[in-house]
């Protein structure tokens, strides 16, 4: 005899308030049923199926999809479990009944669960009450009050109309509480200004290459332009990876991002995914809990080709920033589609190469992809900005001025984030307008308060100008992003202009642990070492620079101003020499024209005035840019010719009317040398006085040898009128800041210049000590210098006769 299989489970009770009814395909709570729709009941009904397991999320796709399906599943399973998280009213960070194992799947973990296994004989009833039914062709009814004989129809008890109503009063309570309850999930759902959000690699189903890295980069500058979204940056995301004995190669796969998510503090991840159905592509945007998975958001769309891809992303890129919580106001200020930066896919790839390869290899590696971008694309303004950006980090100013120009023209395809970025550069750099460049910065740091490159940014223009301010910002720039190597070095050299050598020194201890180890990090050690004196660590930092093009030049032009500092100038003569051969052979040609410049000056003020005038015609010849003439119309001022320093400041007061630096601390220094050479020391004075707001401004074209010229020549001015006291005053400012004057040659000559202004104050005791002891410190600096330097000579004899 054959047994007949066991009923099938038609009800399972859990949670205490839920039962899922498999034969009616229902879901009820305390008996009411539940909208669910299909594919997310049809999940629901797996997963309870396999409670306790793991269910992956390919096994999903196979049981609710099929096998073989060409659709984004991934945003299907993500929205499925989102609304049956809704109906079961399941709380994402202390779920009750599904779990999610990030990176894999799901899991059913309600507690008693109760399967209800319904008799034969009552499925035998139901399916023969269910025979006369179709029979009859009609359904059955149930009456709840049948009438008496008469005909006439009762009155209903009162009793049961005040059931009836209490009954209908506790639907309408628990419907009101389902709805409170769904409004508090969605609220939990929203992001605050102060949640950080990552950015995963998108997924790429097309096969098609153009959007590898492609479509990662348009999300990454759709959600940087908002104020409300705080996005980590990839040094960030970098670091954490370091962190994690991972490469910041590896693909950012949901599970790494998930978990470089929680290890940054993150509270959710943006996932993104597009797959092609015949001639159109489809576009998924997803916001994860970095916690448990948990879907917080979730947007589609379609592109009918894919030269609408870029629109489409935009879209959903601003539903998805809706749905995280930014306000309506704010979306519309700051909703820049990156279709209207852009419209090239092919010149956006080369763009986001050329940011992965800056990441990677520093800007070096990067310029060619911005140059290639800016090809395919010519008014692509941002990649413009961004290749200034890059120039201007290796000294290639007039290029840097160039791309500026481009992009700030271009500013109507840029969004208000991106305006701020360029606005500022322009007006610091094109020309070279401070006060507007500050006025920009402040509107930047004030619009994006937590954006570390607008305080990176806003710190180096209080720089320039010398005004305070630089260190906060600064430091604030460094706490937002610690992990970029321009805010550590930004911070070390704010601390030493602010002479606060111990918090430079912990900034940069605090920098090695998190493996920053760049070229800012390493000039940020030279410069440290500097001012202990150390020049074993700095010949250590020369020999780390040693055949890396571009860097290595730097470094042996600021090694020759560290010698010269010390008096070795034969030892720095060669270093020029080198860095100007290595800079050639890069063919940075204005970064070969600074060095010339910087050995030019040098030479003045050692008194071989002689030797200056090569340098000054190598450096005109190799690059006549608008900082090498600056510094070549000083030079020629401070060697007495004349002519030729006035045609210059001449020509360069016409072409930059609105340069702060040219009206205010170029022009008057150059001016006053030609007045000190022409005798007329209170002419000098009276020029200088337009310098004194910004006479500690730290914008040299190249090194620090131009840096606190002004108050230098003053000092000079009042020592030709015979004013020792004031002259020393002047002097003495420079050695009151010699986190600003660092390895400048006046920064040691003020020492000797000091001496003799307290030698002019009279022979009183007191003058003679001060002057006795400033000859004596310079002389101590000097021990090991070259004999023959003229102002030595004339120094030891100065020091002989005040004995």
């Amino acid at each position: 005899m054959v047994s007949n299989p066991a009923p099938s489970p038609r009800i399972i009770r859990f949670g205490g308030d839920f039962e899922l009814d498999l034969g009616a395909y229902e879901l009820r709570s305390r008996g009411i049923p539940l909208k669910l729709k299909p594919i997310p009941m049809e999940l629901l009904i797996f997963l309870v199926e396999r409670r306790g397991e793991l269910v992956r999320r390919e096994e999903i796709v196979d049981r609710v999809w099929g096998k073989g399906v060409f659709l984004d599943t991934d945003n299907g399973i993500n929205s499925a479990i989102s609304r049956i998280r809704q109906a079961l009213r399941d709380d994402v960070e202390r779920p009750r009944f599904i779990l999610t194992i990030p990176g894999k799947g799901y899991r059913f973990v309600a507690s008693e669960v109760e399967v209800d296994e319904p008799p034969s004989a009552l499925v035998n009833v139901k399916n023969s009450a269910q025979a006369d039914e179709d029979s009859a062709g009609k359904i059955p009814m149930v009456i709840a009050e049948s009438e008496p004989a008469t005909g006439r129809p009762t009155r209903p008890p009162i009793k049961k109309i005040r059931y009836f109503a209490i009954a209908a009063l506790l639907l309408l309570l628990v419907l009101a509480a389902a709805g409170l309850l769904r409004y508090r999930s969605l609220q939990a759902r929203r992001l605050t200004e102060q949640d950080t959000i990552l950015v995963a690699d998108f997924t790429n189903n097309t096969g098609d290459s153009i959007f590898d890295e492609t479509l990662k980069q348009a999300i990454a500058l759709e959600l940087t332009q908002s104020p409300f979204l705080r996005v980590a940056s990839d040094l960030q995301v970098n670091e954490i990876l370091r962190r994690m004995g991972r490469s910041p190669l590896d693909p950012l796969t949901h599970e790494l991002t998930a978990e470089a998510c929680l290890r940054l503090g993150g509270k959710a991840m943006i996932a993104g995914s597009i797959s092609r159905l015949g001639g159109r592509y489809l576009l998924g945007l997803e916001a994860l809990a970095c916690s448990n998975g948990e879907t917080l958001a979730a947007t589609q769309a379609q592109a009918e080709s894919k030269d609408d891809v870029l629109k489409a992303l935009a879209h959903v890129a601003s539903q998805m920033r809706a749905k995280l919580g930014e306000s309506l106001p704010s979306l519309q200020k700051y909703d820049f589609p990156v279709n209207a930066t852009t419209k090239s896919l092919e010149a956006l790839k080369a763009f986001s190469m050329g940011l992965k390869s800056e990441r990677d290899s520093g800007p070096n590696e990067a310029i060619p992809f911005y140059r290639q971008a800016i090809q395919i694309d010519p008014d692509f303004a941002l990649a413009y900005a961004t290749l200034g950006r890059a120039y201007e980090d290796f000294g290639e100013d007039q290029e840097a001025v160039r791309n500026y120009d481009a992009a700030f023209q271009r500013r109507d395809r840029l969004s208000e984030r991106e305006k701020y970025f360029v606005t500022t550069l322009y007006y610091e750099t094109v020309p070279g307008n401070l006060e507007k460049a500050r006025q920009a910065g402040e509107l930047w740091v004030g619009t994006f308060p937590r954006d570390s490159y607008a305080r990176e940014k806003l710190g180096t223009v209080y720089g320039d100008l010398g005004v305070s301010g630089f260190y906060e910002q600064a430091l604030e720039a460094l706490r937002l992003d610690p992990n970029s190597e321009t805010n550590v070095f930004n911070a070390v050299v704010a601390a030493l202009s602010s002479d606060r050598l111990d918090d430079a020194r912990q900034i940069l201890q605090a920098a090695q642990p998190r493996g920053l180890n760049g070229e800012s990090i390493h000039l940020a050690a030279y410069m440290l070492a500097f001012r202990a004196a150390d020049m074993k660590a700095m010949d250590q930092e020369v020999a780390w620079a040693a055949g890396k093009p571009r860097i290595e030049g730097l470094r042996l032009g600021l090694h020759s101003e560290t010698h010269a500092f010390f008096g070795r100038i034969r030892v720095a003569r060669e270093l020029s020499e080198k860095a100007t051969q290595s800079a050639s052979r890069d063919h940075d040609r204005e970064m070969a024209a600074n060095y010339q410049m910087v050995a030019a000056l040098r030479e003045i003020e050692i008194g071989n005035g002689a030797l200056a005038r090569k340098h000054i015609n190598s450096a005109l010849s190799l690059a006549p840019t608008r900082d090498v003439k600056l510094q070549a119309a000083l030079a020629l001022a401070r060697s007495r010719n004349q002519a030729a320093a006035r045609a210059l400041l001449e020509e360069l007061e016409t072409q930059n009317p609105d340069n702060t630096l040219v009206k205010f601390y170029w022009g008057p220094a150059i001016q006053a040398s030609l007045d000190l050479q022409s005798a007329q020391p209170d002419a000098a004075i009276s020029e200088l006085q337009a310098a004194l707001p910004y006479e500690f401004s730290q914008a040299p074209p190249i090194g620090d040898d131009v840096l606190l010229y002004p108050t230098y020549i003053r000092g000079q001015a009042y020592l030709a009128r015979h004013n020792g006291s004031a002259a020393a005053a002047e002097f003495q400012k420079i050695l009151d800041h010699p986190g600003i004057a660092m390895e400048s040659i006046i920064g040691v000559l003020a020492r000797l210049q000091l001496a003799r202004a307290e030698v002019m104050n009279g022979n009183n005791v007191a003058a003679r000590v001060r002057a006795l002891e400033a000859y004596k410190t310079f002389l101590a600096f000097w021990k090991n210098a070259d004999p023959d330097i003229p102002i030595l000579k004339a120094a030891k004899a100065e020091y002989a006769n005040l004995q």
